[in-house]
């Protein structure tokens, strides 16, 4: 029983500062997903282009492999299962961290439900008069968004 009322202290109410902080992380967060995966596509078009690439040359045939920022020098039969096999690693973490990118989102809009959370832009009734009637361009309002905690 005790530790019942010892916890009850533990959730008040969060200040506007930490819900925003808080929304924030989860943001950012977010965004290194989405540039991870991003990153691995990138490495996964590459290997399917050396893979295609390697098919129609001869077996015997000398090629270079770069490695952790170091070149290896093999023949096509010794490098072709090893790109195969970091093809295949790739495609699973990509489709791992795909994965824990939509749980984050859910987790990210839970938060976002949780804490009556809203996302306006300037031309919202959250914005003063005088950014209402000017009208910036596209990239301009994408980053100037404004973040609404109702408490």
């Amino acid at each position: 029983m005790a530790s019942e009322s010892s916890k009850k202290p533990a959730t008040k109410a969060k200040t506007a500062e930490e819900v925003f902080a808080e929304f924030q992380r989860l943001r950012n967060e977010q965004r290194v997903l989405a540039n991870r995966i991003a990153e691995y596509e990138m490495d996964l078009k590459e290997h399917r282009t050396v893979i295609d690439t390697l098919k129609t040359v001869d077996e015997s045939r000398k090629c270079f492999r770069l490695i952790g920022g170091v070149l290896c020098e093999g023949t096509v039969k010794a490098v072709l299962p090893q790109l195969t096999d970091s093809k295949e690693h790739l495609e699973k973490l990509i489709e791992t961290v795909t994965g824990q990118l939509t749980k984050k989102g859910q987790e990210i809009n839970d938060f976002k439900q949780e804490n009556n959370i809203r996302i306006g832009t300037p031309g919202s009734a959250t914005a003063p008069p005088e950014e209402a009637d000017a009208k910036p361009d596209d990239s301009q309002q994408q980053s100037r968004n404004v973040l609404v905690v109702n408490n």
